[in-house]
């Protein structure tokens, strides 16, 4: 329990409450990372999504404090590359959280090994998180502050002489309220996740980097309850796009007490919703994929395929040249890549119409309304039937 009176709602016991629309949530949530989980995805695909999601998480944990990388750059310094020595302290900023995401994933997913919460796992989080950042990191990497501090000129941490005590306690009462050693709900691994990052932004044990030692054990919590590595990293992301919001809310939760209902159902929207994303990114590649075997199969039994070798390589290229969520001018299509341009090179406008028409007596392209082409992949899927048309149905 904490020593100050001003931080009673630190309390260390259960104040929230899940509503129904919340258990809606989990269990929607829960059904998407089956979903996703038991979707076959190509080794290298799959390693493309993580590569995405890691950069993205990269760049919502550090912009939030501040970090103004781009994308683009982070993605660079995910390959290796250096930046300017104008932006090196925010280089090592975001290298320092790549390397400690694909420290907690290689360490869960791979190696297998998970722990309880305690005293030094935590300390290990802050470790990794301000290695190598010298005077840029107000704190000492891996170790309590020493010295009181303000969070935003609004926020008074607990007196820095009771962060071990509360510490010790936070990993105690966690033990017993969400017993990981003696089996978990998913429901419950779930709040476990939420509720920590609460707790260590509370506590705020370190002079600096509190945010992402907070976002990185959330991450570990999550992977630890079997979110699968593509996804864990979806929370940072939403607390980053909703960032004014992400602050009222952890606001909010120690002016109301400590209730921490709110913040979970704010969480858990936030969650679902990225997951949803994170299934449309799989499904859709199983779509694709689905697609091209589809096309090679017609082509090879379609009666309407071309009558030479050469006539059928074109049109095959062609097909699968077209973006299945695209939709193309007739001229647009013959320029969709550098080799389906070459293919039409020195070729009469005709063929390509020819080859249009073929394609449409293949039914793997289709015309629609205003005069545009788009490949026909609905063929694979069906249609949703009228009354459900634009509900969220998952």
């Amino acid at each position: 329990m904490p020593r100050s009176d001003s931080h009673r709602f630190i309390s260390f016991r259960k104040t929230w409450s899940i509503n129904d629309d919340a258990w809606f949530k989990l269990g929607q949530s829960k059904s998407l990372i089956k979903a996703i989980s038991s979707t076959p995805l190509m080794p290298s695909y799959r390693s493309k999504i993580y590569s995405v999601n890691l950069i993205k998480g990269a760049l919502a944990t550090t912009a939030i404090e501040g970090n103004t990388l781009s994308e683009e750059e982070i993605a660079l310094i995910h390959q290796g590359r250096s930046l300017s020595a104008s932006k090196q302290y925010m280089e090592i900023e975001v290298r320092n959280v790549l390397t400690a995401l694909n420290t907690l994933r290689d360490r869960i997913v791979i190696d297998c090994n998970t722990q309880l919460l305690n005293q030094n796992l935590i300390k290990e989080f802050h470790q990794l998180i301000g290695s190598g950042l010298g005077t840029n990191f107000a704190a000492i990497p891996g170790e309590f502050r020493r010295h009181n501090v303000t969070v935003g000129h609004v926020y008074r941490a607990p007196d820095y002489g009771e962060i071990e005590s509360l510490i010790n306690s936070f990993c105690e009462w966690s033990k017993t309220e969400f017993h990981y050693e003696r089996g978990q709900t998913f429901s419950t691994a779930i709040i476990q996740a939420i509720v920590s990052h609460v707790y260590i932004a509370w506590i705020h044990p370190f002079g600096d980097g509190n945010g992402r030692t907070a976002r990185l054990l959330e991450f570990y919590l999550l992977l630890r309850a079997g979110v699968p590595d593509i996804a864990a990293h979806i929370l940072s992301n939403f607390y980053n796009a909703t960032r004014s919001e992400y602050y009222r809310q952890l606001a909010e939760t120690s002016k109301n007490g400590g209730d921490l209902t709110q913040f979970i159902n704010y969480a858990l929207q936030g969650f679902k919703d990225g997951l949803q994303e994170v299934f449309n990114i799989v499904n859709q590649s199983q779509i694709e994929q689905a697609w091209k075997n589809y096309v090679n199969e017609v082509f090879h039994t379609s009666v309407y395929s071309g009558k030479s070798d050469p006539v059928n390589k074109r049109r095959l290229s062609l097909i699968l040249s077209m973006e299945l969520e695209n939709e193309y001018t007739l001229e647009e299509i013959s320029e969709t890549n550098d080799a389906i341009r070459l293919h039409y090179v020195g070729k009469s406008k005709r063929t390509l119409q020819r080859d249009i028409e073929s394609l449409l007596d293949m039914k793997l392209i289709s015309k629609t309304e205003n005069d545009r082409f788009k490949a026909n992949s609905q063929i694979l899927t069906g249609t949703l039937p009228a009354s459900v048309k634009g509900r969220d149905i998952i």
